[in-house]
């Protein structure tokens, strides 16, 4: 059964397709807080803004397009995602079936795609923007491969669509198409594809599709850039100079490890001397592809040295390794081996992971007692809706974080939900806004529900001055009833005095 699966792409799309349906079907089961990412979507919503801050814009669009016409639910939330994933396997599985010629071999190539830890889990867990980029990434390789072997003005216009989408999904995108270009320089045949004229049309589009983003970023650049940098330069674990650089260094080394090894592991163990046998194959497409991966790794090590970076996350590389199942792939076509055995070891591991993936997200959040370490989805929002409006009802929200904005729009769809001085200058609503508000915050620790004094700050300068600071605990959810959280909260009239 396994073997007709992975026929074609067809099938194996079918496959991948039902995988998508039960992670919706396990999300929409779980508890309906949402983590960090989604509640980030879910209180952006309610804008649509050319720039959000530190992450382009390109998810934050997608997901207010179809909220101002559905509205907010857990539906709306899971369902994009889902479907935004399954595109970039459907893509991937495209462009291995650009490079190779064993149609069975691209649909294994396409499912493998589920052993990187950053696509197969990660991107499931809490990812939003970074899913947007796994697409954009796989769109791009499927038009560049589409191009190299036969160029067409739809080929140039998918790189051209793809740079457009991956650039306003995450700024390290760039390195993609620039490893792209740099890698093709050195065939003479394949140079040829830079001075088409075909390539105009492609980089109008991507310039199209960019230009309300691009308009806002240099009067935003600090906010756009500032938490990224502060993330990668990690300030307080190393001093400056060479410590840091060593430091830098060694996160990128982890970072890859962390990123290649578990596919590599797997493959290796499937094909045993075969693989190995594989490694010193090489065509002119294995070598365009070690030359993408080589220069954006070269491009990282770039920014330990010049930007002062020391700490290089795993996600940060989809652009630049996402192709190396493929890859791996093809070096194993190249060498004309027999693989009928290494497929057969191999075809299993794919629904392995599929039940694997979705029994780490559901035992993440039912089984938090036995882990002990809570997670952001086992607060109890539902609960702090309830009691909140037993007796009254908000006509706005104030919130102190995205997190908090983000699940309490999520409760309550038709309250407007804001937070001080984003995306204009203090709250306006509240001026204007006749009823009680609700505002409402998370303290620095989960029971410790003291308001922050930057939000206590913003709220005096937007006019709110809370009269009575109230908390409210409740256990976590399917925790052991004696750990919970608190949040604070106040009731106010609306209405600047």
């Amino acid at each position: 059964m396994l073997e007709r699966i992975t026929r074609s792409i067809t099938s194996a799309s079918i496959l991948l397709a039902v995988y998508f349906l039960l992670n919706i079907a396990l999300r929409i089961a779980l508890p309906h807080t949402l983590d960090l990412d989604e509640a980030e979507q879910s209180f952006y919503s309610q804008y649509l803004l050319a720039g959000y801050g530190p992450q382009p814009p390109f998810y934050n669009w997608i997901q207010y397009a179809i909220v101002s016409v559905t509205g907010i639910s857990m539906w709306v939330l899971s369902v994009p995602k889902n479907i935004i994933l399954f595109g970039c396997y459907l893509f991937y599985g495209l462009a291995a079936r650009e490079v190779l010629k064993n149609r069975s071999l691209a649909a294994v190539a396409m499912l493998s795609l589920i052993t990187l830890p950053q696509v197969g889990l990660m991107a499931q867990r809490e990812l939003t923007h970074t899913v947007a980029l796994l697409f954009a990434t796989s769109l791009f390789l499927f038009g560049f491969f589409r191009t190299l072997r036969q160029p067409t003005i739809a080929s140039y216009l998918i790189i051209g669509i793809a740079t457009g989408i991956g650039l306003i999904s995450k700024y390290n995108f760039a390195i993609l198409p620039a490893a792209a270009l740099l890698a093709v320089l050195p065939d003479r045949e394949w140079r040829s594809r830079l001075i088409d004229w075909r390539l105009l049309p492609a980089i109008a589009l991507a310039i199209l599709i960019v230009l309300p983003h691009a308009l806002w970023l240099p009067d935003n650049l600090t906010s756009a850039s500032a938490p990224t940098l502060e993330r990668m330069t990690a300030e307080d674990l190393a001093p400056a100079g060479l410590p840091r650089i060593g430091q830098g260094l060694l996160s990128l080394v982890i970072a890859v490890l962390g990123f290649v090894a578990l596919p590599i592991v797997l493959l290796a163990a499937a094909f045993r001397r075969d693989f190995f046998r594989a490694l010193s194959s090489s065509s002119p497409m294995i070598r365009v592809i070690e030359r993408m991966m080589v220069i954006s790794l070269i491009a990282f090590v770039a920014v330990i040295l010049f930007a002062g970076a020391s700490d290089i996350h795993e996600r940060w590389l989809d652009p630049c390794l996402l192709v190396l199942p493929l890859y791996l792939f093809l070096k194993l076509e190249t060498a004309d081996l027999d693989l009928s055995a290494g497929l057969a070891r191999f075809r299993p591991v794919v629904p392995v992971f599929m039940v694997v993936i979705l029994s780490i997200l559901l035992f993440r959040i039912v089984g938090i007692q036995y882990i002990g370490t809570y997670t952001r989805t086992n607060v109890p929002f539902s609960g702090y809706a309830a009691e909140l409006t037993a007796t009254r009802k908000p006509v706005l929200i104030v919130a102190g974080t995205k997190f908090v904005a983000g699940n309490m729009k999520l409760e309550f769809p038709d309250v407007p939900v804001v937070i001080p001085f984003f995306p204009g200058s203090g709250v306006p609503e509240y001026a204007t806004a006749k009823g009680p508000v609700l505002v409402i915050w998370r303290g620095e620790t989960a029971d410790d529900p003291t308001i922050p004094p930057g939000f206590a700050n913003d709220l005096v300068k937007s006019g709110i001055h809370l009269q009575e600071l109230k908390t409210l605990t409740l256990p976590y959810l399917f925790g052991d009833g004696k750990r919970s959280f608190s949040i604070g909260y106040s009731w106010v009239e609306g209405g600047a005095k």
